[in-house]
């Protein structure tokens, strides 16, 4: 796994490299239909563990990914949430993206949004960056209301075709919401 790099802590939550025991809860979250309707498809163990491999190499080259979420207290593996620069080129990247994806026993807590808080902390005061991103087919109101309540705002403009959808799919257009590190401290 992982080597170790920043451990980032709120209130309730622990972002944190991944271990060898996140991978099976982790297998499971991404093989759940409903936590994955907004993406192609859900994903079998394989494509979940290379998946976790993708976010460690990210990590390794950049210094900053996706983190496992950690509950103490409650799981140990509750999703996962951080920073990333997304693999393909679009009228807006280079630019780092914020995500997150929680396993459903988890939702209406608030830990998406207080991980994506503490992400973009970090991405903002720790890594200097002048904006972070953050995309979704327009139908994921739950991931919409998250970037909302991160003060992400959306400019109807910057909506995409996703170049990795395949055309004629109706995940294939996208809405992207941006936030700037000068809005992050005002």
């Amino acid at each position: 796994m992982q080597k170790p790099g920043p451990v980032l802590q709120t209130e309730r939550l622990i972002l944190r490299p991944w271990r060898e025991s996140d991978l099976e809860p982790f297998a499971a979250l991404n093989a759940d239909p409903v936590v994955m309707a907004h993406f192609l498809k859900p994903l079998d163990r394989a494509e979940s563990d290379a998946f976790v491999s993708r976010i460690e190499a990210h990590f390794a080259r950049e210094g900053f990914g996706f983190w496992a979420i950690e509950a103490p207290g409650v799981a140990e593996l509750v999703g996962l949430a951080g920073l990333a620069r997304p693999p393909f080129q679009t009228h807006f990247t280079p630019c780092v993206e914020i995500g997150w994806r929680l396993a459903r026993a988890f939702w209406d807590r608030g830990y998406a949004t207080e991980a994506a808080r503490e992400a973009l902390r970090y991405g903002f005061t720790e890594l200097g960056l002048e904006e972070i991103v953050s995309f979704t087919v327009p139908g994921n109101v739950r991931s919409r209301a998250v970037m909302e309540r991160l003060g992400m705002t959306r400019d109807p403009a910057d909506d995409f075709d996703h170049p990795s959808i395949p055309e004629g799919h109706p995940f294939k257009r996208h809405v992207l919401y941006r936030k700037r590190a000068a809005e992050a401290s005002a």
